[in-house]
Parts: C-alpha cells; sequence; structure tokens
C-alpha cells in the first residue's frame, strides 16, 4: 500500500484529504504542523507528499527544500495543494521540487488522477 503524507495546518482539510485517500486505498499520514512533519519524515518514509504553503514556522516552500535536501526524498513526488493560485507562487514550488501544482477548491478526480500519475507512472 502507498503511504501519502498530507501536511495542512487546517485540521479540517487533512481530514477530508485523508478521506479521499483511504478511500481509493492509500495509506494516510496527516501531519498538521510542517516542523513535526519535517521531524517525523524519515521515520515514516512516504512514497508521497501532499503539502500546503500557508502554513506558520516552516511553510510549504521551506518544507519542500528541506524535503528535496534529504536523500530519501530526492525524487519521492511532491505535489503542492494551496490556496494561493498566483504564478510566482507557482514558480517558487517548482523551484523548491515540486512535482505538481494544485490550487483549492480542486475536484478531487482531477488529484487523484495527478497522484496516480506521479506513484505509478505508465498506468
Amino acid at each position: 500500500m502507498k503511504k501519502i503524507m498530507v501536511v495542512d495546518d487546517d485540521v479540517e482539510a487533512t481530514k477530508l484529504l485523508g478521506g479521499i485517500l483511504r478511500h481509493q486505498g492509500y495509506e494516510v499520514i496527516a501531519v498538521n504542523d510542517s516542523t513535526v512533519a519535517a521531524q517525523i519524515a524519515g521515520e515514516e518514509r512516504p512514497n508521497m507528499f501532499l503539502l500546503d504553503l500557508m502554513m506558520p514556522v516552516i511553510d510549504g516552500f521551506k518544507l519542500c527544500r528541506l524535503l528535496r535536501e534529504d536523500r530519501k526524498f530526492m525524487v519521492t513526488p511532491i505535489i503542492i495543494v494551496t490556496a494561493l493560485t498566483d504564478e510566482d507562487s507557482k514558480a517558487v514550488a517548482f523551484g523548491a521540487g515540486a512535482n505538481d501544482y494544485l490550487s483549492k477548491p480542486y475536484h478531487p478526480r482531477q488529484l487523484l488522477t495527478i497522484i496516480k500519475e506521479l506513484l505509478e507512472p505508465g498506468t
């Protein structure tokens, strides 16, 4: 079973997203504190990260960079899921190492398609 870490300071957002992902057969690690996410990522070894950008202490841009600097996560897919829709935020996110960028609100089917493409290329 593929493991996805969802990092968002909005508890309701992680619950909703976690439910959608579990329904599709993924194991979900929901984390509402980016500092905690940075600390436990190495132990949990998720197959993918879904990151919000606007979080206190360590924002999603910095968390993405931190993950990419870790040898274990250099190629692990990272999808940014955020309310930010501006082109500058997208550019910074991709520059930090994100594989894809999805603006809220989004259709769950769209997110699931991106996840499947990144976790199971060619299927």
